[in-house]
């Protein structure tokens, strides 16, 4: 019997996979309700609760945000990961340099359209690969992919990386988003395959 052993680069990769995941080189789109329209004139991004002053983007000022290109690979829930994936869009944390915390801001609750919400630890969000992303693989961010504005947390499975984000809630106390409420788990870390609760 023949068969094809598994090549060094492949076997690499596969350690960048979390257990129970499988490579895709497709990007499957997941979400709960319809595409929101985007309406550029009355847009805008919100961060507010924890901070001295609350701060309002329109896109265009969001647009002018020094922005960053990263590759990263992700990994969702129902099994599939995708390597290399490439975004560009603003830092988190450069957003974040924009805002007086308090000191009690420990959490962070991503206010997107339709009411959908997930909730993040602020330390998490401050990593050096969490992005407010509007380009993915060097063109405009798509509709279904989140267009206009999408938080990538790639250490995070993908539910927690929101499509149409709108809004950035700083919290002392963690509350559940909209998924995490429905069971699954509140940390979402794939390498420990914290898929529900």
């Amino acid at each position: 019997m023949w068969f094809r052993g598994s090549t060094r680069e492949e076997n690499a990769d596969q350690d960048r996979v979390p257990p129970g995941q499988r490579v895709t080189e497709k990007f499957p789109v997941l979400h709960y309700g319809g595409i929101p329209r985007f309406d550029r004139q009355t847009w805008d991004l919100r961060v507010f609760g924890l901070v001295e002053e609350s701060l309002a983007l329109t896109y265009d000022e969001f647009l002018e945000l020094p922005t960053t290109r990263m590759v990263a690979d992700i990994h969702c829930v129902t099994g599939w990961s995708k390597l290399d994936t490439v975004w560009k869009g603003v830092l988190f944390r450069e957003l974040w340099s924009r805002v007086e915390g308090k000191p009690e801001a420990r959490f962070v609750m991503v206010h997107c359209e339709q009411g959908f919400t997930t909730n993040v630890p602020l330390e998490v969000l401050m990593d050096d690969d969490v992005l407010l992303a509007y380009r993915y693989d060097d063109a405009p961010l798509t509709a279904e992919h989140g267009y206009p504005l999408r938080l990538v947390v790639p250490k995070r499975y993908f539910w927690k990386s929101a499509k149409w984000v709108r809004g950035l809630e700083l919290m002392a106390e963690d509350r559940l988003g909209f998924w995490e409420v429905r069971g699954y788990h509140n940390n979402a870390d794939p390498w420990k395959e914290e898929r529900y609760a």
